[in-house]
């Protein structure tokens, strides 16, 4: 029996040519592989030895000869693959283990140039795991490790059922999938435009007990990029679905603070409490203060790491899952102290990169990621503008109105919301809940400032608001009504700002 070994990740290779060895099995290998096997005393065939043509080209032309592919696709049953083998003096190959040049690790360090990744395109190994994997019935075929003991056991055994070498076979395509997917990712990068085609691979990271709701079959699957895949659950019973819609939207809520303390309390994907503080603690109570009502049963996500006194504060509150980028081991034993309470640690996610997905019955809508335009464009479009607290109080509703659902109004006071209106199908039907779900917590909305997600269409929005005392208005503008709003705004002495840019989140 031959096997052939030609790894970049070298973990277990050495152990796991031995075991073959110590089986009776042959071993064929190249370049370092085939070193570090020599190096460990496993006699080793080398690849030039089966082909009769040396590796060339710095080793970019080692595997490709039929006498490598013959060996591998050669049907065992099959006469004509039989007497081919004979005819040109091929040996089978009854076992490849392959794994890739590291192409997608390489292309994730910011300093990789484009040669540099070039070079991590492998051509010979894909080709022998697919020859391998396509010939699945008589060849076992291993890309992954982990693998690897598995195999062995096995051959000890029974040897490897057609059922275990069809699941390695499977694993091989997804495998290979995968990293032509990233190699066509990494080429349409930075494009002026949107490419022709997508490659979406998507790795099982865990099963979920079910979906939105109990009949449906649900898990979670993470891309290569950073994101859900770095999720680290600390506490806890078992995330679900619908925790871990509300805990991506809570982290996308305080994604744009860095340096502050900033807290999100989300319920249906969209926050029903938000604000800045001097630490977490104070930005979790005053995020709380928005709507205590809606908090019950919420996910909490802060910015920074949560301490003991911030946990503490947590206690009373009836909380899903709490996310944060670390916990201290104080708070982490306080949190603790709640059954069933989830704790999550996910880093701080980094600047909106790459695309956005949203699916469709047999397709996807893609869009860039949103990025906060900053103030550049931004204007006063009315008689008085607005003072130094209320640009302060602007700029945070501003960020903060962008995680709501559309339609959506937020009213801040003291880098805090105080009143949300969220999801509602019309603009003026959001400012009328963002005042009624202010008072009801006891907020008084005079003085407040407001922020709209988008355009008023219509001057009743601004009226609605200015009735019930807000100060200063910040939204898009670009209606064609622009004009009636902003002299509904000058009416009741309301500071208008126009940002020239929308953030509609649906």
């Amino acid at each position: 029996m031959r096997a052939l070994l030609s790894v970049s990740d070298k973990r277990g290779i050495v152990e796991f040519a031995r075991a073959l060895a110590g089986l009776g099995w042959e071993i064929v290998s190249t370049g370092g592989t085939a070193e570090a096997l020599r190096g460990a005393g496993v006699p080793v065939v080398p690849i030039e030895a089966v082909t009769g043509f040396p590796e060339i080209m710095d080793g970019r032309v080692k595997t490709l000869h039929p006498k490598v592919h013959g060996g591998l696709l050669a049907r065992r049953a099959h006469p004509g693959d039989r007497a081919a083998l004979a005819q040109h003096g091929i040996t089978p190959i009854d076992l490849v283990a392959v794994n890739l040049y590291p192409f997608r690790e390489t292309v994730a360090r910011p300093d990789t140039s484009f040669e540099q990744a070039i070079e991590q395109i492998d051509i010979g190994g894909p080709s022998m795991l697919r020859s391998a994997a396509k010939n699945h019935h008589d060849v076992i075929v291993v890309v992954d490790p982990d693998d690897y003991p598995v195999v062995i056991a096995d051959l000890r055994a029974q040897g490897v059922s057609p059922g275990r070498k069809r699941a390695l076979a499977t694993k091989v395509f997804a495998h290979t999938a995968a990293y032509d997917a990233a190699i066509l990712n990494y080429l349409t990068r930075g494009a002026e435009e949107l490419p022709p085609a997508l490659a979406l691979v998507l790795s099982q990271q865990q099963a979920l007990r079910y979906g939105e709701n109990p009949h449906q079959r649900a898990a979670l699957y993470a891309s290569d990029e950073p994101g859900i895949r770095d999720l680290r659950q600390l506490h806890g019973k078992e995330l679900s679905f619908n925790n871990l819609l509300d805990l991506d939207a809570a982290l996308m809520a305080v994604a744009l603070w860095t340096d502050r303390p900033a807290c999100a309390i989300i319920k249906h994907t969209t926050p029903c409490g938000i604000a800045l503080g001097r630490s977490p603690k104070d930005a979790y109570e005053r995020a709380l203060a928005t709507d205590r009502t809606s908090a019950f049963g919420s996910v909490i996500a802060f910015n920074l790491d949560v301490d003991r006194e911030t946990a503490e504060a947590l206690r009373e509150l009836f909380v899903e899952v709490v996310v944060a980028p670390r916990f201290a081991d104080a708070a982490l034993a306080t949190l603790r102290e709640k059954k069933n309470l989830r704790v999550v640690t996910l880093p701080f996610p980094p600047a909106a990169t790459g695309f956005d997905f949203k699916r469709l019955r047999g397709g996807f809508l893609v869009q860039d990621r949103f990025r906060p335009a900053g103030e550049t464009g931004w204007k006063v479009v009315t008689r008085r503008a607005p003072e130094e607290a209320e640009w302060r109080d602007l700029r945070f509703a501003w960020a903060a109105v962008g995680a709501v659902k559309s339609n959506a109004i937020l009213l801040a006071r003291a880098e805090a919301a105080i009143g949300i209106g969220a999801g509602q199908t019309s603009r003026v039907d959001a400012s009328f809940l963002a005042v009624h779900k202010a008072r009801q917590q006891g907020h008084d909305p005079a003085g407040a400032v407001l922020a709209s997600d988008a355009f008023f269409p219509f001057a009743d929005g601004v009226e609605e608001a200015a009735r019930a005392g807000v100060r200063a208005i910040i939204q898009p503008g670009g209606s064609v009504n622009d004009a009636d709003v902003v002299a509904a705004a000058d009416q009741y002495e309301v500071a208008m700002v126009l940002t020239g840019t929308r953030q509609f989140r649906h």
